[in-house]
């Protein structure tokens, strides 16, 4: 009975933990997006491994909430020992119930004078001016400066006060590190210098640590880890720790009755360190551990070392499956500068798609990369992005820049009207909360620069950048909160206001203050949306402008067919089913929508009701297409009251369309239902809602016609109840399969059978690819 109550009290603790968090993430990101939520084990005994770890504390906070609202699962995560002992992100850590991992690092002393290498022997270590027979003893390492790139290795036997021995070479058998050391010696020798400095790592016993996880999986629990180690801001992934793979096959060789469970997870995000930026969190197939590797482990000496480092071989090619990994961060914006030339206007992509069409235009790059065609696009393409900044233009602007004329000035003097608006309306709460704002960006920028000087892995420091504002956030606000009531207060008293209402005012300013900076945030986010709109308004009016417009909009009409012309040309050389299994197609139809015009719920300028629902900025967004009729779906019928005729879209977009994090119908990617022989644009209830639109999809007859050249990415079912969530298919699946399925068979009936396809389809490939 004890038992059971303090597992209740456990539940409602972390539950209430989630729904805090919850409110925390939602403030601070615009939108957080699943992807294969349904690769989620309901129960038994799993590890959830996340990469990149891009956003420091951000990253298990965002694993953790999906997994929740999926599955109502508590996940542990593995943090640092010295993170939970801080008392500033100490106390938010341990309200997840995580697992203190101490690490060797975290207790590094600088060492008694300088080294290098035998020139004789890569193993053997020599000093000058050391104690090594003090300061080391076996099993304890020897790190070595940033300038040979922070290399670490493991002391085995120390023979000397001046030589000591290491188990491997530094950098591996490769050698490279050894002769990077060599080098560097070299060269400080020239400047009178003896050998390079050096730091001394302990021993860290993990045995605790391990018991702590094998104990949670026996119970069925879920660990959660990011075995890269450290957060990072690199567009690639680092090479994974051993410890996660440890982790799965010690379970189970100590209880032979487990049955582990891995699943990848990719975190993609669109600005990660910025306020209000969008992420992706995407579930990949989970992996069964095989049980010839249990046994390996089980042998112990080399074949366990074996088994570990083939384990983990599968592990980090699960995650690619769920990654986009660039290997720098040029090539990462051609990438998407690819993906948004490939993209006709007026086609729209999820979040979803856009993270998978970015992997594979990625996966393409890197494999077509030295054919001449590819690296001359790559030419073209920087060359039009430095135009368009030059410009001061965004690209999806670019398609729409026209003529001066009277309606442009008018239409810029209206949006100018309405910028105002939301800029007076967003003040009250931008002053109230500017000394938050102002005190994160200062110290989170300086905790980004101590983070970078502590790392040999980061670049700029960004991945902690995000952290650190939410906790200043979380840490200020009540302190700013409490002043601005006792302020009231004081004032209400000086008035000489009646006495309630003196007592009651502190009361009232608390309570009244979250309401109001959330109207600002939200009319902000309406103001930063028409202030976007305005760069190619006020270019197209500049007078000599109109020739840089037009050849800039030839450049981008010329790309656009060469990045096609070169998708279809290797696509298929790439991928067997290339045709099949495409993303989109260009086209010169726009995809129809999925959700009801309104007052609040818009259409966008590219076909889709505006997946936000941000109200507060349509209520006169909606003259932009009515009043002046110059907005792409104004002439698709969108009014303030609803309803909708007519095809031919105009020219200029709604001031929130942007392609800077790819806004588009995030609601549902399926929407479209037949009613009496007409479409129909069913009312969009909720982010949850297409689970729905998909079971009314498939019980209606439907034309082959009626559907745009996009093959579904997402179409993710997810039930509001955690505890039983009904089935989902599986990413890729063509309208026109799920038109097929008999309306007589059960809905998940017929997801499994899909889904048996998909796997089944996947696995013939690959074999297929292995032989």
């Amino acid at each position: 009975m004890a038992r059971t109550n303090a597992s209740q009290s456990t539940s409602v603790k972390y539950d209430a933990v989630m729904f805090f968090w919850r409110t925390v993430t939602q403030l601070f990101f615009r939108e957080v997006r699943p992807r294969g939520a349904f690769n989620i084990p309901r129960d038994g005994p799993v590890i959830f491994v996340g990469a990149p770890h891009n956003n420091q504390f951000l990253d298990p906070l965002l694993l953790s909430l999906e997994v929740y609202k999926e599955t109502h699962r508590q996940v542990r995560f593995l943090a640092a020992a010295k993170s939970m002992a801080r008392k500033d992100v100490g106390f938010f850590i341990k309200l997840m119930d995580s697992i203190p991992v101490s690490r060797a690092a975290d207790s590094a002393i600088t060492g008694k004078g300088r080294v290098w290498i035998s020139e004789d022997d890569p193993c053997l270590v020599c000093g000058e001016g050391t104690s090594f027979l003090k300061d080391f003893a076996p099993r304890m390492q020897i790190l070595l400066p940033k300038s040979v790139n922070s290399l670490v290795a493991e002391v085995t036997e120390v023979l000397s006060d001046t030589e000591l021995r290491i188990k491997r070479e530094f950098g591996g058998e490769s050698g490279k590190g050894t002769a990077r050391i060599r080098e560097k010696v070299l060269e400080l020798q020239k400047e009178g210098i003896t050998g390079i400095d050096f730091k001394k790592l302990p021993f860290v016993d993990q045995a605790d640590m391990y018991r702590h996880v094998y104990q949670s999986l026996k119970q069925g629990g879920s660990i959660g880890i990011f075995p890269e180690g450290g957060s990072h801001d690199r567009t690639d992934l680092l090479p994974l720790k051993a410890g996660v793979s440890i982790m799965a096959l010690g379970a189970m060789a100590n209880d032979p009755n487990l049955r582990v469970k891995i699943v990848p997870v990719g975190l993609s995000y669109f600005h990660a360190h910025r306020f209000r930026s969008r992420a992706v969190v995407e579930f990949g197939t989970a992996l069964d551990v095989p049980p010839e590797y249990v046994e390996m482990f089980k042998q112990g000496g080399t074949e366990k070392r074996e088994a570990v480092s083939k384990f983990l071989d599968l592990i980090y090619d699960g995650l690619k499956t769920v990654t986009i990994r660039a290997p720098d961060y040029d090539t990462l914006m051609l990438i998407q500068a690819v993906r948004r030339l490939y993209k006709t206007p007026g086609q729209y992509l999820t979040l979803g798609q856009v993270v998978e069409l970015n992997k594979r235009l990625l996966e393409g790059y890197t494999h077509f990369k030295d054919e001449p065609r590819v690296q001359k696009l790559r030419t073209d393409v920087l060359k039009y992005n430095r135009l368009v900044r030059d410009l001061g233009l965004r690209d999806h602007q670019v398609p729409r820049a026209q003529k001066a004329s009277w309606k442009t000035f008018g239409l810029l003097t209206y949006r100018i009207c309405l910028l105002l608006i939301w800029t007076i309306l967003a003040l009250p709460g931008t002053i109230l909360n500017g000394p938050m704002f102002i005190l994160a960006s200062i110290i989170s920028r300086k905790k980004a620069k101590e983070a970078l000087a502590a790392s040999v892995v980061k670049i700029a420091g960004r991945d902690v950048l995000a952290t650190w504002k939410v906790l200043i956030a979380l840490v200020v606000t009540p302190i700013l909160y409490s002043f601005y009531a006792v302020l009231a207060t004081v004032v209400a008293m000086r008035a000489k206001v009646p006495l309630q209402w003196r007592v009651c005012t502190p009361f009232l300013v608390l309570a009244g203050l979250p309401f109001m900076n959330y109207a600002a945030l939200k009319f902000g986010e309406a103001g930063m949306d028409v202030l976007k709109s305005l760069p190619p308004l006020i270019v197209a009016l500049i007078p000599g402008q109109q020739r840089s417009l037009d050849k800039l909009k030839a450049m981008r009409i010329q790309l656009a067919s060469e990045v096609a012309n070169l998708i279809n040309d290797f696509g298929p050389k790439l991928y067997d089913d290339f045709n099949q299994a495409r993303i989109l197609v260009p086209s010169a139809s726009v995809p129809p929508s999925s959700g009801t015009p309104g007052l609040w719920r818009r259409k966008s300028s590219t076909g889709a009701v505006d997946a936000q629902g941000l109200g507060l900025t349509h209520p006169m967004t909606w003259i932009d297409e009515r009043l002046f009729g110059w907005s792409r779906s104004a002439k698709r019928g969108t009014s303030a009251w609803g309803g909708h005729s007519g095809e031919e879209p105009s020219r200029i977009g709604t001031p929130e369309d942007t392609d800077e994090e790819d806004t588009g119908d995030y609601d549902n990617v399926v929407g479209i239902v037949v009613s009496d022989g007409h479409l129909a644009v069913q009312k969009s209830r909720s982010r949850q809602s297409s689970y729905a639109d998909l079971q009314k999809l498939r019980m209606s007859p439907v034309p082959p016609n009626q559907f745009s050249p996009f093959s579904v990415e997402a179409i993710n079912g997810q039930a509001q109840n955690h505890r039983a969530r009904r089935a989902s298919l599986t990413d890729g699946v063509p309208v026109k399969r799920i038109a097929a399925v008999d309306r007589e068979e059960s809905f998940s009936e017929a997801t499994d059978d899909i889904n048996t396809e998909i796997y089944l389809e996947k696995a013939m490939k690959q074999k297929s690819k292995d032989h």
